[in-house]
């Protein structure tokens, strides 16, 4: 009763550091490789965005069928040895897969296909930069490495379904999906280096098409590793959303300090989450438990010694931190958190800001990129937030807001800014109005006067000026009374009258002129 008390909830949440308790973790995580086929037969794969019926796209040997042989998909080794790249492994000229055997339902063949003593790569790392993330949620005070053990290559397990009536209904469509899985040495000392870690793995990752990155449908999954004053280390299994793994964590390294304040020893096991507390699931095992022995029908895979050189070529262009360093410095000139905000979002909306750029160049070289910046990042995206859409592609094409911004930034410019965001918000509420921009200005009578004098531009504009003056006594007091952004209103009042035709600059100083 004593030591339930010493584990009440209260007292796990009020999770801190304690310097006397070295907290030490390694993590494993299990990515799904984005094929088209199985790792070892033809079967399709599936992942959230296609909605199939359970076990409608498994194959005689994803459901272990006696009889029925295993054959490597080679796209999944691409992927497997581009990752192994990216993150500076050693990639092994001679690998081969194991069965580590384990009976669970979920496991048709009695044994999972592994790699576990002869993996496809070793020793790679991935360092965490000092500083605070885009959405200013965490820092790092220095630079942290994170050293890789191991890259291996395995199939995944089926799917238990728990129904409403207490029974276990296992779904085997995700039988023999390919997976890599990466084990990191046990250099995490807090949580915020595994939750940068995740971050940037999953960048990475999704970046370079090798798995969608998504941990809420079970694309990438974690196990951890944690261990106190360099005891028994403790796994913690599946854990989905980096909230579970943080919690996890938090409530396992405050059980095991309790524990070894009343002395008793942390005992080596698994443990699941339960969304409230740690819970063990079985005793730790060591491989030997597993009975792993080498895959009888699977060849060993015999790669050249320079295919990691080879393959780092071809991608280091598009690693993110490359694309990063590119994005922020000439020409381009992006402030950092608009960098990883298309860094985020490198499938379709990071192409569509470099054909967006290309296509403005071409129309009007003398365009910077601060301008297309600014149009993309406040003028687009802040366009589409008012209207409580999603910024879309589709609904503003590269090529039509390029001819939008040299309509206004252009050498023979025709449009106001102000004539130009009436015409965006009327492209972006109207997706289905795919008439050309000209047909728009004429329709919404949004361009500037032309083939008229300047002398007669600023009759027109003192004209409303003093109309304008006319009837607003209350705010002309005001301003003289030095209240000065109150003329702000009186510019306002004029753009409106003259459709947004005239710059909003020259009716201010006709304003501070006349009062």
């Amino acid at each position: 009763m004593r030591f339930i008390r010493l584990l009440s909830h209260s007292t796990i949440s009020r999770f801190k550091l304690d310097p006397n308790y070295a907290f030490k973790c390694g993590i494993e995580i299990h990515t799904q490789l984005k094929t088209k086929y199985k790792l070892f037969s033809l079967s399709p794969t599936t992942t959230s965005s296609h909605i199939v019926p359970p076990n409608s796209s498994i194959s005689y040997f994803d459901i272990g069928l006696l009889g029925t042989q295993p054959k490597l998909n080679p796209e999944a080794l691409l992927l497997a040895l581009k990752l192994a790249a990216a993150l500076g492994c050693e990639v092994q000229t001679t690998s081969a897969f194991d069965r580590k055997h384990y009976m669970y339902p979920d496991q048709p063949l009695g044994y999972q296909i592994t790699q576990h003593y002869h993996p496809i790569a070793k020793n790679g790392s991935l360092t965490l930069r000092s500083g605070v993330d885009d959405e200013g949620n965490y820092r790092l005070d220095a630079d942290k490495c994170i050293n890789i053990e191991q890259l291996q290559i395995e199939q995944d397990t089926g799917k238990s379904i728990y129904t409403d009536d207490d029974e276990i209904k296992i779904d085997y469509n995700r039988a023999n999906m390919p997976l890599v899985e990466l084990v990191t040495k046990p250099d995490f000392e807090n949580f915020t280096q595994i939750r940068c870690f995740l971050r940037k793995y999953q960048q990475l990752v999704k970046y370079l098409n090798i798995c969608s990155g998504d941990m809420e449908n079970g694309a990438i999954r974690v196990d951890v590793n944690i261990s106190v004053n360099g005891g028994n280390r403790v796994e913690i299994k599946n854990l989905g959303s980096t909230t579970e793994i943080k919690q996890a964590l938090r409530y396992e390294y405050k059980r095991q300090i309790q524990l070894l304040q009343v002395n008793i020893t942390v005992s080596q096991e698994t443990r699941g989450w339960n969304g409230t507390e740690t819970v063990k699931a079985r005793s730790k095992e060591d491989a030997v438990d597993y009975r792993y022995v080498p895959d009888s029908e699977l060849s060993q895979i015999y790669l050249s010694p320079t295919i990691a050189k080879e393959i780092y070529d071809e991608i280091e262009p598009q690693l993110p931190e490359r694309v990063l360093q590119k994005l922020v410095l000439s020409p381009y000139d992006l402030e950092v958190k608009h960098a990883k905000f298309l860094l985020d979002n490198n499938d379709n909306v990071l192409p569509y800001y470099f054909q967006l750029v290309e296509a403005v160049g071409a129309r009007d070289p003398h365009i910077k990129c601060t301008t297309i910046n600014n149009w993309m990042f406040h003028e687009v995206l802040g366009s589409f937030h008012k209207n409580n859409q999603i910024f879309d592609i589709n609904v503003l094409p590269f090529d039509k807001l390029a001819s939008l911004i040299t309509l206004v930034n252009g050498h023979d410019s025709r449009l106001t800014l102000t004539s130009a965001r009436v015409l965006l918000t009327h492209v972006i509420s109207n997706p289905g109005d795919a008439r050309p921009l000209d047909a728009l200005i004429e329709e919404l009578d949004l361009e500037k006067p032309r083939d008229v004098s300047e002398h007669d531009i600023l009759e027109a504009v003192q004209e409303i000026c003093l109309e304008i003056i006319e009837q607003n006594p209350d705010v002309v007091k005001k301003i003289r009374a030095g209240k000065a952004k109150s003329i702000n209103h009186l510019v306002g009042l004029a753009m409106k009258e003259s459709q947004g035709k005239v710059k909003s600059s020259l009716f201010l100083q006709t304003f501070q002129r006349l009062i």
